[in-house]
């Protein structure tokens, strides 16, 4: 049986099929069929034991290697280095999250980078923005990081960091992807080589130490303000690679913090491990009323979170308006905003009022890296994006879920009032917004170019001036933007945009109203649309 039927079979019923994760490990380890490698909005994703598998894995680690005796200069560039000998070196940090066999993969990883005399340090299960700092801290060439992030059970991923600590610049996964799919090609037999010497490294102290030096956060304001007031905080670690890391930061014995799903679970319980609205009621059903204090929710690899309390959800759209706010009033920082194309137009309303600039990007939080690089002339006071990933100028170049939330933590003791509460403050002064996201899910064999090619269409058709009809809503169009998906703003400044994920065969939609009554009915408008167009293109509308 292939892997996929083994995952849909399991992932129907996880409590009593638990046994079929042995066959589809066995698959990973023996299935030699090659894949496409393509780096998404963040690393390249698959299926384990289908296209995500050992042999796979070690052939875009075998491309990395290759890309950098190539000399091309792109590519020594990100790796900080002058030589394939000064590569070797530097060495990788590599790591996983908590899935089946990321222990595995990694040794697979290690293993054929030490058999070319590539010094490796071994991570062991660690979160996103933990690699982005270790690489800094240590001076390697890179990261490597096995894990999907927030995708389901079924996923496997392979997050490559580069020198600087950020995600991967196309310009450097272009020529990777190239030389990993010229490989596949041939189908060659890539031997496994299995670790020498293990070089352990405690990659949380060298998160903690980065943070330290960067002093973006006040940590001694944090561990003085929850020592001294009565708060209850409720995490949701998503049985990830964040348990433990927040007591430690701040030095706190485990109990301080009512710590959610945080024992081994490759599963996740069942549900897809993401921050969202549904996955975050369990944290926030331990929360009690007049209580000073939020629940939040980490994805498994610690680069996306997602807030609430008692009072309402706190999404990012929301919580990076916020951010950008606390960093200039109360911290003084100075610089641009930069989110995505997707995100809520809240920041926007607030950022014009103290004459800021806003900058919007494809989705990608390597898109943000320009502005949070250290010789950045337009730097990020925050970036941000809706699904839930966020960092600011001095902290890492990874979206940081951990620094949400000692962010959250410091407002806390700053204001000594509930996030919803500062956030009504703002949203009184400067308007609010109502935002919304979905996803359509395509069948892994559908989802092609095709799909692309029929959202494409959509924006080819309509201009500014033309008018689209929502059901019993009409809309006139202000603009219309391609640069990622399409997305149809209207005069009276809601929007709505459609794009093919770059993880996962889904089409995502986003959209926004300042008129809470319309948001329904526009969601539903908008997925309807969007299935006319991915299955019939443009005709749909002739």
């Amino acid at each position: 049986m292939k892997a996929s039927k083994l995952w849909k079979e399991l992932l129907s019923d996880p409590q009593n099929k638990r046994h079929l994760l042995y066959e589809i490990e066995t698959l990973a380890k023996e299935n030699t069929d090659p894949a496409e490698i393509h780096f998404g909005t963040s690393g390249w994703r698959g299926e384990i034991g289908s296209d995500f598998t050992m042999q796979n894995v070690r052939v875009l680690t075998k491309a990395i290697i290759e890309a950098v005796k190539s000399k091309e200069a792109v590519v020594l560039e990100e790796f900080g280095v002058n030589s394939f000998d000064e590569f070797k070196e530097k060495g990788i940090i590599v790591g996983h999250d908590n899935r089946i066999l990321g222990k595995d993969f990694a040794f697979e990883v290690i293993g054929l980078l030490q058999s070319e005399g590539i010094n490796c340090y071994y991570a062991g299960e660690a979160a996103t923005p933990e690699f982005s700092a270790a690489v800094v801290e240590l001076g390697a060439a890179a990261s490597i990081n096995l894990t999907p992030s927030h995708n389901p059970a079924n996923y496997g991923g392979f997050k490559l960091n580069p020198a600087d600590g950020g995600p991967a610049p196309e310009s450097l996964t272009n020529i990777i992807e190239k030389i990993a799919n010229e490989i596949m090609k041939k189908n060659p037999s890539i031997p496994s080589y299995f670790p020498g010497n293990i070089k352990r490294i405690d990659i949380t102290e060298l998160y903690i130490q980065f943070i330290k030096k960067q002093g973006l956060i006040d940590l001694e304001k944090i561990k003085e303000f929850l020592i001294k007031e009565k708060t209850q905080i409720a995490i949701d670690h998503m049985h990830g690679s964040t348990r433990g890391r927040l007591a430690r930061i701040l030095s706190f014995r485990p109990g301080k913090f009512i710590c959610l799903r945080k024992e081994e679970d490759p599963l996740f319980g069942g549900v897809s491990p993401e921050p969202s609205e549904e996955n975050l009621k369990l944290a926030l059903s331990y929360l009690k009323e007049n209580c000073l204090g939020f629940a939040v929710i980490i994805d498994p690899d610690g680069d996306r979170v997602r807030f609430a309390d008692l009072n309402r959800q706190i999404p990012m759209n929301y919580f990076g308006a916020m951010a950008f706010h606390y960093l200039y009033n109360f911290k003084e920082l100075r610089g641009v905003v930069v989110k995505s194309l997707g995100t809520s137009n809240f920041v926007n309303a607030i950022a014009q009022a103290l004459n800021v600039e806003v900058i919007e990007t494809k989705v990608g939080f390597k898109n943000f890296r320009p502005y949070l690089l250290p010789q950045s002339t337009k730097k990020a006071i925050v970036a941000f994006e809706e699904s839930d990933g966020i960092s600011a100028y001095g902290n890492t170049l990874e979206k940081d879920a951990i620094f949400g939330v000692l962010l959250a933590l410091e407002m806390l003791a700053t204001f000594k009032k509930n996030l919803s509460d500062y956030l009504e403050e703002i949203e009184n002064h400067y308007g609010r917004y109502y935002s919304s996201r979905t996803g359509i899910e395509i069948p892994r064999e559908s989802f092609g170019p095709h799909i692309k090619q029929h959202i494409m269409e959509l924006g080819k058709n309509f201009k500014g001036g033309d008018t689209l009809k929502f059901g019993n809503l009409q809309k006139k169009i202000l603009s219309v933007t391609d640069i990622d998906g399409i997305k149809i703003v209207f005069e009276d400044l809601s929007w709505f945009m459609i794009r093919p994920s770059g993880t996962e065969p889904k089409i995502r939609i986003y959209l926004e109203t300042k008129n809470f009554t319309e948001l329904e009915q526009l969601m539903e408008e908008a997925k309807s649309l969007t299935k006319r167009i991915c299955y019939e293109g443009i005709r749909c509308f002739i």
